[in-house]
């Protein structure tokens, strides 16, 4: 492992571990949409082992993502994000299949939206956090 794979390592570990549960879930979203960027760019460069590797990591991190929904308060927030969810795992897996740049395109544009909304809420989530205290 090089320098900066190790200090990439450390830093990521401090934040998981520095993060209130907003912080998790903004983390998740980005660590999610690396994964298919680097998918991306090893499908591109024919490293198909790489490519699998990168998009099955993607589809732990999204099923992460469904792990935290919380039905009894999200209600129908939360079932059409498990569905929205699920969509994003079979076009993944889709994608891996076919070698389809846009399917991972498809899927990481569903992230962000979804990941801005969430950043929108950060100041929000964060008082409601601190009064449950």
């Amino acid at each position: 492992m090089n320098g900066l794979q190790a200090y990439q390592r450390v830093n990521t570990q401090t934040s998981i571990t520095d993060a209130d549960p907003h912080k998790l879930i903004q983390l998740l979203y980005n660590g999610a949409l690396e994964r298919i960027n680097m998918a991306k760019a090893r499908m591109q460069a024919k490293d198909f082992e790489g490519k699998g590797k990168l998009i099955s990591k993607a589809v732990e991190i999204i099923g992460g993502l469904r792990g935290f929904l919380d039905f009894e308060k999200g209600g129908d927030l939360a079932v059409r994000l498990e569905s929205l969810y699920d969509y994003m795992e079979r076009t993944l897996f889709e994608a891996n299949a076919k070698n389809d740049v846009a399917k991972l395109d498809e899927v990481a544009d569903l992230l962000r939206s979804i990941k801005d909304g969430w950043d929108g809420i950060r100041e929000e989530a964060t008082s409601l956090q601190q009064q449950a205290v």
